[in-house]
């Protein structure tokens, strides 16, 4: 599977070592940066990555910034990206099993690499279990933009 991995200023060491643990899985890691010194925006980085997903360049991604909640925000701004905050190994195995996630995002305070490991590999692991989760999921879909013009 292709991966694209991205963070902002905050997650680049997370970046590299979630580079090694895709390579160790037998996948490909794309690098979507960010590849400097200052801060950088989160949202230029999620919506690059976002964009080769959508555009089946990559399988999915992984996103990380201090929090990954300014990652998740942003990502799921793009149209065909279900982005899920994963804050536990659990919660990484349900956002593939009932929520389809296309994308992750990880918060790269507190960085624990065990946690990267094992919440990375059940994401990719889970099966998407659809039935009613399939359901819920069009359901999301057909959701309008909400917004005043």
């Amino acid at each position: 599977m292709k991966i694209a991995i991205g963070s902002d200023h905050r997650g680049h060491e997370q970046r590299q070592r979630l580079t090694e643990i895709l390579k160790s899985g037998d996948h490909k890691a794309i690098d979507c940066g960010y590849f400097g010194q200052d801060s950088a925006d989160y949202p230029d980085i999620a919506v690059e990555l976002c964009r080769r997903v959508v555009a089946g360049e990559v399988d999915r991604g992984i996103l990380v910034c201090g929090t990954g909640i300014g990652m998740s925000i942003a990502a799921n701004k793009v149209d065909g990206i279900r982005a899920a905050l994963v804050c536990s190994v659990d919660n990484a195995r349900l956002a593939s099993a009932h929520n389809r996630a296309n994308v992750i995002c990880l918060a790269g305070n507190n960085f624990d690499p065990d946690f990267y490991r094992d919440a990375v590999n059940a994401w990719l692991e889970a099966e998407f279990e659809g039935g009613r989760h399939a359901r819920r999921l069009d359901k999301v879909a057909a959701i309008p933009s909400c917004g005043s013009e």
